[in-house]
């Protein structure tokens, strides 16, 4: 697999056909189109293909944004298409994307992800060492995608400092950002219980004053949304109402724990002043 800018309009048409096969948006609906590909890779944005051969198989795109006044990059859209996920192809797109926006001169390089995804926040945190400060409630509306399963877009807004020290760490290491025994004493701040294949939110607390707190998720809900659509829904009022509270109350998550085997997750919150 190699890497290299994609600059050409056959370029730009791959990418809308990427956009369409991973996300399985309908035809002139959702996706960035070839022109708006074109301006803004003109004007700032970076956009990154990966190759098996001559085949794209993924992309990375992002967009000259504005922050408090400096400069940034804004990710829209990080894709790979489905026989190569879990080939390393996202994290390497994303190095890349790194390694051209430090060259530009940027510090930061933010984009949204869906909280109840296990597998993009174990790249975010775990591997990249993003923190997130903001839960965005539907932000894009109603997608077309049947990945989104019509369920509201809300995201949490990735915050990635590239320049840090704790991203240098994150990325030249493969174990927690904390100590174990840390996390050991973190409170968690919803109560679990699995029922047959998926994992279900029985409560939880709003009044939780420890410096750091855990929130539980479920691994798969891409498949919980087809296979049980009511749980899926209860999982994202849920996760609203917590994750809006304590980011409202002054945490921000910083780490995610993937427990594959027994096919759960759990965020770090942190006070920011920690």
């Amino acid at each position: 697999m190699h890497l290299r800018d994609l600059t050409t309009l056959t370029d730009f048409e791959t990418v809308v056909g990427l956009e369409r096969e991973i996300w399985g948006f309908s035809p002139g609906e959702d996706t960035v189109p070839l022109a708006i590909l074109a301006v803004s890779v003109k004007r700032g944005g970076i956009l990154i293909g990966a190759f098996e051969g001559p085949r794209m198989v993924g992309f990375v795109y992002s967009l000259a944004a504005m922050k408090g006044g400096q400069p940034t990059q804004w990710s829209h859209m990080l894709g790979v298409v489905e026989d190569c996920r879990g080939s390393g192809a996202g994290h390497r797109l994303k190095l890349a994307q790194r390694d051209q926006a430090l060259a530009r001169g940027f510090d930061l390089i933010e984009w949204t992800f869906d909280p109840l995804q296990a597998a993009n926040a174990h790249l975010n945190f775990h591997k990249l060492g993003v923190v997130v400060e903001e839960y965005v409630e539907n932000i894009y509306g109603e997608s077309t995608s049947p990945l989104h399963g019509r369920m509201p877009t809300d995201r949490f807004i990735a915050q990635w400092w590239i320049r840090r020290p704790h991203v240098e760490r994150r990325l030249q290491s493969t174990g927690p950002l904390v100590r174990a025994a840390d996390v050991a004493d973190a409170p968690s701040v919803n109560r679990t219980t699995t029922a047959g294949r998926w994992l279900a939110c029985e409560g939880f607390d709003l009044a939780l004053t420890d410096r750091r707190l855990l929130v539980e998720i479920p691994v798969g809900f891409t498949e919980m949304l087809a296979g049980d659509p009511g749980l899926a829904s209860a999982w994202r009022l849920a996760t609203r109402e917590i994750f809006e509270h304590y980011l409202g109350r002054g945490y921000r998550a910083v780490d995610f724990f993937l427990d594959r085997a027994n096919r759960r997750g759990a965020y770090l919150l942190a006070q920011r002043e920690d």
